[in-house]
């Protein structure tokens, strides 16, 4: 009885001890990945100014390409909403909705993931011209709520997101630069 006593304060200890240190770490995620294009930005534009131009590219269709789609609004204005489901986890269930255009250097939309977990984050694409061509940056910020902050101690979001950005903005660097 006493060692059974013995594990289950050392167990909650451990929950203690993981909860205030999880108190102290920043919730706030942030992740860029950029890409050189060799097409001016106008043409670029073409591929991200919408949800469906910018779902051309997208890493996660090639992961389900039976996944389930709904849109709503006018693509390509503020409000204009596309939503996913799918039954694989690592592509889920979610909306993403535009939330301004600065034509033809920048797309601001909201996402909302409702599988595997619940959370919401803020994406862009930037586009600069840079050469002969356009720097197509694609990103996100996001805060990650209280207790599972802890998990920013254990995992690196750059190697979790890199091979699906760097997929993406491959994809979208492809289809820029055909003729």
């Amino acid at each position: 009885m006493k060692i059974l006593k013995t594990i289950l304060l050392f167990i909650a200890a451990v929950i203690v001890l993981a909860l205030i240190v999880a108190a102290f770490i920043d919730g706030h995620v942030q992740y860029e990945k950029s890409v050189q294009i060799n097409a001016p930005v106008e043409k670029v534009w073409g591929n991200v100014n919408s949800l469906a131009a910018m779902d051309k590219w997208s890493p996660w269709n090639s992961k389900d390409p039976d996944m389930k789609r709904t849109n709503e609004g006018t693509d390509g204005t503020p409000g204009a909403k596309f939503c996913w489901e799918s039954e694989k986890e690592d592509v889920g269930k979610g909306c993403q909705t535009i939330k301004s255009l600065q034509a033809p250097n920048r797309i601001d939309t909201e996402l909302k993931f409702f599988t595997p977990y619940e959370s919401d984050a803020q994406a862009y694409v930037v586009l600069a011209p840079s050469g002969a061509g356009t720097k197509a940056t694609w990103g996100f910020a996001s805060e990650m709520p209280y207790p599972f902050r802890i998990m920013k101690l254990f995992t690196s979001m750059e190697k979790m997101l890199d091979p699906d950005f760097t997929l993406g903005t491959n994809k979208l660097k492809e289809i820029s630069e055909r003729p």
